[in-house]
């Protein structure tokens, strides 16, 4: 078992300290997001960590971890970040968003999913966006699922019919090496030829994982979703990150 984390990011949200640093690089009492998850993934018996960097990557600097920088941060996403790491991807990987904050049982119980494409998701996931006025509702990247199948994965989906409900993408996968490799051909494919839209995004160079998953989905390839109700934090503004403070300390 393998991991990645996808830590090439801009944070613009986060003002003024997201351009000193990357957002996986703020601290909540003494640790970095990053060293929180480098630990709880060591702590899980995964030694193999790949951080994909970008923005000031070189202040992102731990030891016995594997760096690649996404030479074209600026102007791509999350997916084309990922498949820098696509050497990686010959065994079961977890992939994360470095700007999220999780406790170790979240890992656990993921780790424990027997499916090939396994999405970490919460369905009670609205009560988190109360009074987060700097990251409405509308921002939320969200799967509908039915028959214990996600079906769509995008941002803000708001309504889903009676047989299917709707949660919240906490952005963590596990795949095993089999789909890891399928997804890896998948986009291989796609590079060559993909020129237009892609799902939610104007062009497959600044798609988001959720586009490559949902082209995936309408591939025929079963996605599962495995909810997890540990605690999480996305780190995306300030009011993000004293909201995670305050729930820390406690």
């Amino acid at each position: 078992m393998k991991a990645i984390i996808l830590a090439a990011g801009l944070g613009s949200r986060l003002g003024t300290l997201g351009e000193e640093i990357p957002k996986c690089m703020i601290k909540i009492f003494g640790k970095t997001l990053l060293e929180r998850q480098i630990e709880i993934f060591r702590h899980c018996g995964i030694n193999d960590i790949t951080i994909v960097t970008g923005h000031n990557q070189n202040v992102i600097n731990y030891p016995d971890i594997n760096y690649i920088k996404n030479p074209n941060f600026a102007k791509t996403n999350m997916n084309e970040s990922l498949f820098c790491a696509k050497g990686k991807f010959n065994d079961s990987i977890i992939i994360s968003y470095s700007d999220i904050i999780f406790e170790q049982k979240l890992i656990e119980n993921l780790l424990k999913a027997d499916y090939d494409f396994s999405v970490g998701v919460r369905l009670d996931w609205q009560k988190y966006y109360q009074n987060r006025t700097l990251h409405p509702l509308s921002e939320a990247e969200n799967v509908v699922i039915e028959k214990n199948k996600i079906v769509y994965l995008r941002k803000n989906i708001s309504a889903c019919t009676e047989n299917q409900e709707i949660g919240e993408f906490l952005g963590l996968i596990k795949l095993t090496e089999k789909a890891a490799c399928k997804l890896l051909k998948k986009y291989l494919e796609l590079k060559n030829n993909n020129t237009k839209q892609f799902h939610s995004s104007k062009s497959f160079e600044r798609a988001y994982l959720t586009d490559m998953f949902q082209e995936m989905i309408d591939s025929g390839t079963i996605v599962t979703p495995i909810i997890l109700n540990d605690l999480w934090f996305e780190i995306d503004t300030t009011e993000d990150l004293s909201r995670a403070e305050k729930v820390l300390k406690i």
